[in-house]
């Protein structure tokens, strides 16, 4: 894949598929806010947790795509599945994409960059072009792990089937009520909060390390993302499974991984060095965007 990457998925247009299943997400959202139900909200937020933080943050990002960790194979697959009900892709096409991320940041070839604007950081990379729909050739070449292991190449290519079962199955229970909660919003909400980490924790918050890319450290996309906002963190130290370094940096997955290591199915944890010291004297004060 060249270095222009990003600009390359642009021109190839519009792409339909995505679009208008995030329309259709979109309004199911928006219904949802005419209906209520407590059940509907407990629901939602279990299946939050699970899809966020179980699923994205300790599943496809800290340990498919950083190896920040290891677990037994059923582990593994168990993160991948919860990670598939966030609706944002196949977790090979995920991991790719960060891994294209981590070797471009704010650089010719990332796919999600503010430095191409702000809209198409946080949501028209994703409307625009392949988004996260990489061919062979490159899935081969940024994850080849992955794609040497059947269950991953299987699920990659019918993620969309556990939300499907899932859907189906709260419409069966609940009715349309449920359903509108706990998949379109809480979807629609977890699509956000995702792009969020692409978006404004590249352009405000404050950053402990000179990295040299734009990644900020930013607390409410931490809280949305179960630990994911403290991104200056992550891109200085991109293989760590702990994000969130100071007491009062909330981190939900780093607990989570911790808690697998606790009951024994996480090992190799991989932990930045102990420096408290030397993280002060390289802070730098709030970074807004221009």
């Amino acid at each position: 894949m060249s270095e222009n990457t990003a600009v390359e998925l642009r021109r190839t247009g519009i792409n339909w598929a995505t679009s208008s299943a995030m329309i259709i997400f979109h309004v199911g959202a928006v219904a949802a806010l005419f209906t209520f139900s407590w059940t509907a909200v407990v629901v939602s937020l279990a299946l939050w947790w699970i899809s966020g933080s179980l699923g994205i943050g300790m599943g496809f990002h800290r340990l498919l795509t950083h190896r920040g960790y290891k677990t037994p194979k059923w582990v593994e697959y168990f993160l991948t599945f919860c990670g598939t009900l966030t609706l944002e892709g196949g977790a090979i096409d995920w991991v790719v994409t960060h891994r294209i991320h981590h070797a471009n940041t704010d650089a010719p070839g990332d796919p999600h960059t503010p430095r191409d604007g702000t809209w198409w950081a946080h949501m028209g990379w994703i409307l625009t072009g392949t988004a996260q729909q990489h061919g062979n050739a490159v899935m081969w070449r940024y994850a080849p792990d992955l794609m040497r292991d059947r269950f991953h190449v299987w699920l990659n290519r019918f993620f969309w089937v556990p939300q499907v079962v899932l859907g189906l199955t709260l419409l069966a229970v609940g009715g349309l009520p449920l359903t509108l909660w706990a998949i379109f919003l809480r979807v629609t909400i977890g699509l956000h909060a995702t792009w969020l980490v692409n978006s404004a924790t590249h352009m405000w918050g404050s950053r402990r390390f000179k990295t040299a890319d734009d990644s900020t450290n930013l607390w409410w996309v931490a809280l949305l993302t179960f630990g994911e906002g403290w991104h200056n963190n992550h891109h200085a130290h991109p293989t760590a499974a702990r994000h969130g370094l100071a007491w009062y940096e909330v981190d939900v997955n780093w607990w989570g991984i911790r808690t697998l290591q606790l009951l024994g199915l996480a090992k190799e944890i991989k932990l930045i060095g102990r420096a408290p010291a030397k993280l002060r004297p390289e802070a730098e004060p709030l970074k807004r965007a221009a």
